[in-house]
Parts: C-alpha cells; structure tokens; sequence
C-alpha cells in the first residue's frame, strides 16, 4: 500500500482524509501536534475504519523534529499538508503566530523530504483570491492582496512551492483552494471539534442549537448580497476529503510539475440561507442576532470547479440537507460521548 504522510491528520479535514485514504487503499502516517485537535479522534478512526494509522506528535516547526520524522518514515510516497493554524479572524489579532506556523512548518516539510520523488498535496484556500471580479471564481483569476494574515500565508505557500518546482525539485505538487468545509462523517465519529468558542459558522449554529452557546452572531447585514449577509461556498468535508485521493491518483500518473484546483460546490449560500437550512433540516430554531461586519471577511466568494471535475474526475456528490444534518449528528454524539 503506497504510505501518505497526513500533517493535521487528527484535525477536522485531515481527520476525515485519513479515513478515505484508508477506505482507497492507502497507508495514512498522521503527524499532528494536538494543538488544535484531540488525540481520542485516532481512535475514533480506528472505530470507523478497523485500521488504527501511525501516529507521531510532533510540531513542524521543529526542524530537527522534522528531520528524525523523515528519517523514520523515508518511505513515503506522498504528502497531504493540512497542518496550519487557520483562523480568519484569529489571524488578524496574531499575524506572527500565522507567519510563524505556516510557513516554518511548510519550509522544514519541504526540506526534510527534499530530493524524494514526493506526491504533494497542499492545503490552500479560496481566501486567495480576495474578493473576486468575477463570480464563481476560476483558478486563473488574479490572486488579489488578501484580506487576511491567514489568506497571506495560503498566497505565499503557494508561491513557495511554485517556486521550488521551477527550480527543478523533484517534487508533484498540486494546490488544493478549499470553499468552506462543513459537515460531519456519516457515523457520526468525527466531526469539526473547535477547541474553545468556534471560529467557524456551522459549529457555532450547531453549540447553539444543543445550547451551548446563547447565540449566534451574524457579522453583518447589510453586504450587497439578496439578504445582506455574506455568501460562501460550503462543501462537505467527506467530498472535500475525496478530493484528496482524486490528486494523489492524479499525481500518480503522467503527471509533472504543479497546479491548482478549486473545491467547492460551484453556487453560494448566504449565512442567513444556512442558519435556515440548519432550522429546516433539523427543526430546531436558532437564536441569532445582527453584529457588526468581521474584520478581515469578503464579502462573497463561490467557485468555478469545472477544472475540478474535467482532471480530477471529481465532483461534490452530499448536499445541503446533509451537511446540515450530519454536522447536527456529530454535535449530538458530542454531547453523549465528550472526547
């Protein structure tokens, strides 16, 4: 079985990505430093898969940690990089934080593994591109100076392994730019787990709904949207996890150098459309308010993934209803089983 380095791998996307790499055929090795994940998710993995993957903790930041990891496990085939710390807002009040994170443990990876024939799989963002021109935007609009710390360091990692591939690396690398993740496994096992209050949407509606949080704020009503509130494109995260055995396959091919593709669904929900959505799917009512517009938030973004489907034969297949639905069942699992 070709073996997979996973960086993250006990994180919400990265957790969800082992059990489908596991599920393809392929040997996931999970490094993960736990500081913004739970090391119970392995055995909740081990439930959903009967395969219990390696795991090593470890900071990337630390390169002589890095090192001995790829002394240890020199025989992988690729790499799927998902460890970053990866909060919009978060990033705006710690911008040292993010350079420091995202970019030390990206640079000692590509070191520590350099001159390997490697497979590798980045994980980007659709914050790159700003506030788009055009709407749904495709993977050759201008990336525009971003809006975040954090959409900085997506922007510049990119440029990074642009740059290392034009240098000759003998590396495969291709760029994954996430829409917005949501939703949990169908078991129920693992789901998004934020440590403190949720910096993301559907993990705060669903604390809310179960009634750990009093309420929802949305940030800003009055955007130039139908309903003033800001419209992104949510994807579930076991689609998005596919996605990641679509490039490796890819990659494993007659393939050469490095590219980029959009994940997402191809239409936009706006906040408002899914705090209804959750109160449709589920019949639970939320309480939530008007707040003021986030700092660092664009307005609108949704994604063209034509080139998605036409090279990576891959395409969204779980909709709405179930991101709704599957997230509200890992919430309910939560709060009979904490982890």
């Amino acid at each position: 079985m070709p073996k997979i380095l996973v960086t993250g791998g006990l994180g919400y996307i990265g957790s969800h990505t082992v059990v489908e790499l596991i599920n393809a055929g392929y040997e996931p090795v999970i490094v993960d430093d736990l500081s913004n994940s739970n090391p119970k998710i392995l055995d909740q993995i081990t439930k959903i898969t009967g395969v219990r993957p390696v795991f090593h903790q470890l900071d990337l930041c630390d390169e002589a940690g890095v090192n001995n990891l790829a002394t240890a496990e020199g025989d992988i085939e690729g790499i799927i990089h998902f460890a970053a710390s990866k909060a919009v807002g978060e990033s705006v009040q710690k911008p040292l934080k993010y350079y420091r994170n995202n970019f030390y443990s990206l640079i000692n990876l590509l070191n520590a593994y350099y001159g390997k024939p490697i497979s590798f799989v980045f994980s980007s963002s659709c914050t790159v591109y700003g506030q788009p021109d055009h709407l749904p935007v495709d993977e050759a609009a201008p990336v525009k100076p971003a809006e975040s710390p954090y959409g900085n360091t997506k922007q510049i990692a990119e440029e990074i392994l642009r740059d290392m591939i034009a240098s000759g690396a003998n590396y495969k690398v291709i760029s994954l730019r996430y829409f917005n993740p949501v939703g949990a496994h169908e078991t129920a096992l693992i789901g998004e787990l934020p440590i403190g209050v949720p910096q993301n949407l559907i993990p705060f509606v669903t604390q809310t709904a179960i009634g750990k949080r009093e309420k929802i704020t949305v940030f800003g009503d009055d955007y130039n949207t139908p309903d003033g509130s800001c419209i992104r494109d949510y994807i579930h995260v076991v689609d998005l996890a596919k996605a990641h055995v679509a490039a490796l396959k890819l990659m494993g091919k007659d393939f050469k150098g490095y590219d980029v593709f959009n994940l997402g669904t191809g239409k936009g929900n706006s906040v408002l459309e899914i705090i209804k959505a959750f109160e449709n799917t589920t019949g639970v009512k939320l309480n939530y308010t008007i707040g003021p517009r986030r700092e660092g938030d664009i307005e609108q973004v949704w994604g063209n993934v034509n080139k998605s489907k036409e090279k990576l034969h891959w395409q969204t297949e779980l909709g709405i209803e179930t991101m709704m639905a599957s997230a509200w069942a890992w919430e309910k699992y939560l709060s009979q089983n904490p982890l």
